[in-house]
């Protein structure tokens, strides 16, 4: 099925939809198991595997007692989906060993560096570097705060493989969790060779009637994808959901709308890669005064760190971990970048709680006050249209139904 007829039966032909949302099979936990970690690892030969979890009490995993917490629900998907289906055969199924669960403490932020100290079930503390990162083969985080920069640098000195799962929900286990990343990965494989070696992106936002623009120069830097690929021999970290595909910007200039709360909306000043200034559009005026005394005691906070672009056809799930990776959106990321061979490490910023990667998503039902009329490429002396109005553009849509090249 080509992209604009999955686009057409997804969000104009409202018959498959409520067919989709209600006679769909909903045991997420079979195909979960079935269809995204076969993907995404390959066929098992042994390999230890087991499940980390972030907690504001880590020693709350003793007896499960996290579990009696009702704001726990994504980890509460980490024991019920993916723990308690490997104990209930998905190990067998998978040809993998193991199957244990441990917690440690939440961060604080997405992608802060992970203090050591873990713990299992029966109360007993660990450490995620001796007793975790040298013990298993897969390491699956199922989290509130986003793990894959942490977690990116520790498999790279252990040499494990991975997935971060932050932010669980049901839509999420029951659409982007639940596709075939071998697809994924061709559609995003596709997506990437038509941006790849752009010279620059030029974003145009609409807030109150007023227009600005951004402008990323990426000067013909090779294009990277999240693809939810982990197969093995390679030590790597797939952040799932995946689909998308993004740059680390060389140089980023001028003017970005931010959404601060519901009520708030800013403009963010960037000159030479770097959020300098935010300026008060309306809302809470606090709001905007404390994010410039953040940007002026620690002007790493601005950097700017990457832009995306979501290359699948999903329903929003209200988390930006999937609702990124939809096609006709575009995130612009600040902070550290080292995960995405950036050069924004976290020893660059003044205080460990600033050195986090934080995505600005853009998308209709997140931010509707924001405007996006166009988003344009610059490549080899042309100018393409990537997206206007939270749609992707027909140039988008024909490299997406394009067949992929010989031997990619």
């Amino acid at each position: 099925m080509s992209f604009s007829d999955k686009i057409v039966k997804l969000l104009v032909d409202r018959k498959t939809l409520i067919y989709y949302l209600f006679f769909m099979n909903f045991d997420a936990s079979l195909r979960t198991f079935d269809r995204l970690l076969t993907k995404s690892f390959g066929a098992g030969t042994g390999e230890r595997v087991c499940v980390l979890i972030d907690l504001p009490n880590p020693e709350d995993i003793k007896d499960y007692a996290f579990l009696n917490d009702e704001t726990l629900s994504i980890q509460n998907y980490g024991y019920e989906v993916f723990y308690k289906g490997f104990q209930n055969g998905a190990l067998k199924e998978m040809n993998w060993k193991g199957g244990e669960i441990f917690a440690y403490k939440e961060t604080g932020g997405s992608n802060l560096d992970m203090e050591d100290e873990c713990f299992d079930p029966s109360g007993k503390k660990l450490s995620l570097d001796a007793d975790i990162y040298t013990q298993y083969d897969i390491i699956l985080v199922v989290s509130t705060f986003s793990a894959t920069a942490p977690l990116t640098a520790k498999c790279k000195e252990f040499g494990f493989r991975g997935a971060t799962l932050h932010g669980l929900n049901q839509i999420i286990l029951d659409t982007g969790l639940s596709v075939d990343y071998q697809e994924v990965s061709d559609e995003a494989e596709k997506l990437r060779l038509a941006l790849t070696k752009a010279d620059y992106f030029e974003i145009d936002f609409e807030v109150e009637g007023s227009t600005y623009t951004l402008r990323l120069n990426t000067n013909g830097q090779e294009a990277q994808k999240s693809h939810g690929l982990c197969p093995a021999g390679k030590p790597d970290v797939a952040n799932l959901p995946a689909g998308e595909v993004y740059f680390v910007p060389e140089s980023v200039n001028g003017v970005f709308p931010f959404k601060y709360a519901e009520e708030t909306i800013g403009l963010l000043h960037v000159k030479d890669g770097s959020i300098f200034k935010s300026q008060f559009v309306y809302g809470d005026y606090a709001e905007i005064e404390a994010h410039n005394a953040r940007l002026k005691e620690d002007p790493m906070i601005g950097a700017i760190g990457e832009l995306g672009f979501g290359t699948q056809v999903l329903p929003f799930s209200g988390r930006d971990i999937q609702d990124e990776k939809i096609l006709g959106t575009v995130h612009i990321a600040t902070g550290r970048d080292d995960h995405l061979g950036g050069n924004i490490t976290p020893d660059l910023f003044k205080e460990h709680k600033n050195a986090s990667h934080d995505d600005v998503l853009y998308a209709p039902h997140k931010t509707p006050e924001i405007r996006l009329p166009e988003v344009r490429m610059f490549k080899n002396g042309k100018t393409e249209i990537l997206i206007q109005k939270y749609k992707p553009s027909e140039f988008m849509l024909s490299v997406l139904e394009a067949e992929l090249p010989a031997l990619v």
